[in-house]
């Protein structure tokens, strides 16, 4: 032990700091009460000034749902078809999000379920074709008899 702690009743010395150099605080504010805000925005010469009309929505969030929903009728139309319309869906909602996160536009819902739908879509048409190719295989077998005229040895 160090030669103060073995003394008994040894104090520490007061260390006080005077109330003129205690760092000052602002004042307790609950969330959503304030009235203004407590920080000016800084503006900068070259970020491009984005403002959003009230109410506005976001014109690519409703090209990704009306894509989407359009996808699924796009099957008939040759060349074109749904993948392409599910994949301009996809694409267009993730552009709208972004697009909706820098200008405070209305539309996120309609960007989601354009994204999700169209993605929805492109797995129903993976499964279709892995479903036709089966069947082709399955179909093939029982028509050609592949195990009836199939020796093993």
């Amino acid at each position: 032990m160090s030669r103060r702690g073995s003394q008994r009743g040894y104090k520490l010395p007061a260390v006080s700091t005077p109330s003129g150099e205690l760092p000052q605080h602002p004042p307790t504010e609950i969330s959503g009460q304030q009235s203004e805000p407590t920080t000016a925005v800084p503006h900068t010469a070259n970020a491009p000034q984005f403002t959003a009309q009230a109410g506005k929505t976001n014109q690519l969030a409703i090209i990704s749902l009306v894509a989407a929903i359009g996808s699924f009728f796009a099957h008939i139309i040759p060349g074109l078809g749904g993948a392409t319309v599910a994949i301009v869906a996809i694409v267009t909602g993730f552009m709208a999000r972004r697009q909706i996160k820098e200008t405070g536009e209305s539309g996120m819902g309609l960007a989601t379920a354009g994204m999700v739908i169209g993605i929805i879509h492109l797995a129903l048409i993976v499964l279709a074709v892995i479903g036709i190719i089966l069947l082709i295989f399955v179909f093939g077998i029982a028509l050609f008899g592949y195990g009836a005229t199939h020796s093993s040895g």
